[in-house]
């Protein structure tokens, strides 16, 4: 009888993954068809969820959604001035001139994404700057494997580290924590890494 009860919960991995699977969604459709299933479900079948309940639900959806994609707009003004002011083209330029040793530069390739991820998005480092980057690597002999996962690790910690960490503000208004609490418990962690 429970079994019954819950079949329509436990029909919802089957909603989402065959709609991927047998190819009649992507997965970003496949997702809004179970979120729709998901409220036809609660609301119809188990009556769960009222509408002040779903109301609620989408205001801090709405807000949580507008406070990132200012946070995002902002890093992408941001990106459009890096990029329209050649400045990758200027570190490169600068990098191959200081005939740095693999070591040398590869520490230096660290300083500099960490500090870049505190203030880019992380999508703009990889298609901007890397890029920039590689033929100076490659003409040292380091691995590009070995130097993609220098650039994603410093991405990621640049995501978490203040001022302007995206992350950070991320999580701060998700949990509703003061963004200055959350530095204060994350910079222990950097130290550590």
């Amino acid at each position: 009888r429970i079994t019954w009860q819950a079949l329509p919960s436990l029909m919802m991995p089957v909603v989402l993954l065959g709609g991927i699977y047998s190819g009649a969604t992507t997965p970003t459709e496949a997702a809004a068809v179970a979120g729709a299933y998901a409220l036809l479900v609660s609301v119809v079948l188990y009556r769960s969820v009222s509408f002040a309940d779903f109301y609620r639900s989408v205001l801090v959806s709405a807000r949580t959604s507008a406070s990132i994609g200012m946070l995002i707009g902002g890093a992408l003004v941001f990106n459009y001035v890096v990029t329209v002011e050649n400045i990758p083209q200027s570190v490169s330029a600068l990098l191959q001139a200081w005939q740095l040793s693999p070591t040398g530069f590869l520490i230096l390739v660290n300083i500099l994404l960490l500090l870049l991820g505190c203030v880019l998005e992380g999508t703009t480092i990889l298609l901007v700057i890397v890029p920039v980057l590689i033929p100076t690597a490659r003409a040292l002999g380091i691995d590009l494997v070995h130097f993609g996962v220098v650039v994603v690790v410093n991405i990621m910690l640049g995501l978490v580290t203040p001022p302007y960490g995206l992350l950070l503000f991320i999580m701060a208004r998700i949990a509703e924590v003061p963004f200055r609490d959350l530095v204060r418990n994350v910079l222990p962690f950097l130290g550590a890494m």
